[in-house]
């Protein structure tokens, strides 16, 4: 391979496998950064773009939306980062700036919004390109690997967090994978009780639970000893939500975390009343990112990483949607 070519697991066509190709490096354009990838977290929202579960995206593709790395190269005007630093690309990769979600704290609603390794190739490559206004810094004491699974699964479970409420001593957590495991070790840090839910039987990931703090780990289909504050559903089953509720106390926050999720069935009014709330969050802000990445390493913060070389990409997909994967998996390039 010379040097300007690398390797990339592309997306040729939703349902399809992904295909380990030789392709251009890219170039950076105006305010933009080359970046060579050093490690990129498999997300579940990767595994919706794979199976068609997501149905817009550019294609051929390259996925990945957790992506860490060092500044290669910067194009005219990218003067945030310069070559060597140690960068991290999220989910969020350009908004318009001007509508009435942008101007208002809000671009994560953004209608125009365009998406790291869902409208622009990402990371399941050796080099990418970004916008420089939508990636960050990295924080010490994270390598490569363990920084990856911050970039989404860390994000979009803080914003989850946040958005649950400052009223929370017992947390539910639905769904005990990478989001999970970090949002655990917050929410321990900051004195709170967290209450881990998965598959029944799964018994490998309630161990896992405890392990990273949790008072409590049972089967979804229980309810915990202590009705909850509020609740994180992060596992993309439509039947959480009114489990969630019935778990939850009056005046709880139930927070729908996934970008897709199963049809919601329907429930009895009287498991939402008493002035619970039922939400969603969608996407990312930058401040979402600056507040997570400053508080991650202050919390302690250490994700769980099963690694694998850039090639098994697939392998690692189909032990995610297998639910075999403990924390988070993440593709290293050069292995």
């Amino acid at each position: 391979m010379n040097q300007d070519k690398m390797h990339a697991m592309v997306l040729p066509a939703g349902g399809r496998p992904l295909e380990y190709r030789e392709v251009p490096v890219p170039r950076p354009g105006p305010g933009q950064i080359l970046i060579r990838v050093h490690a990129c977290g498999v997300c579940r929202t990767d595994l919706h773009i794979v199976d068609g579960e997501l149905a817009e995206p550019t294609l051929p593709l390259i996925i990945g939306h957790e992506i860490a790395g060092e500044v290669a190269e910067t194009g005219a005007e990218a003067t945030r980062f310069k070559a060597g630093d140690r960068i991290g690309v999220p989910w969020l990769g350009w908004t318009c700036g001007s509508c009435r979600y942008c101007t208002t704290g809000r671009e994560n609603l953004c209608d125009r919004a365009r998406f790291t390794g869902y409208h622009i190739d990402g990371g399941y490559a050796e080099y990418t390109v970004a916008d420089q206004r939508y990636c960050f810094a990295l924080p010490q004491g994270y390598d490569y690997r363990e920084a990856a699974p911050l970039l989404c699964a860390g994000l979009i479970g803080y914003r989850s967090y946040r958005l649950a409420g400052e009223n929370v001593t017992r947390l539910g957590i639905y769904g005990f994978g990478a989001a999970a495991h970090i949002i655990a070790q917050i929410a321990v840090h900051q004195g709170k009780q967290v209450y881990a839910f998965t598959k029944a039987g799964d018994e490998a990931g309630q161990d896992f639970a405890r392990r990273m703090g949790a008072v409590w780990a049972g089967s979804s289909l229980d309810l915990p000893p202590d009705e909850l504050d509020a609740a994180l559903i992060f596992a993309p089953v439509g039947a959480l939500v009114p489990a969630a509720l019935k778990a939850t106390a009056k005046g709880g926050v139930v927070v729908c975390g996934g970008i897709h999720m199963s049809d919601i069935p329907s429930f009895p009014y009287h498991i939402l009343w008493g002035e619970r709330v039922l939400r969603s969050v969608a996407n990312l802000t930058r401040r979402d990112g600056d507040e997570l990445l400053a508080l991650a390493p202050a919390a302690g913060v250490r994700p769980g990483v099963q690694a694998f070389p850039l090639p098994q990409a697939n392998e690692a997909l189909a032990r995610l949607r297998a639910g075999q994967i403990e924390g988070a998996a993440v593709l290293i390039m050069g292995e």
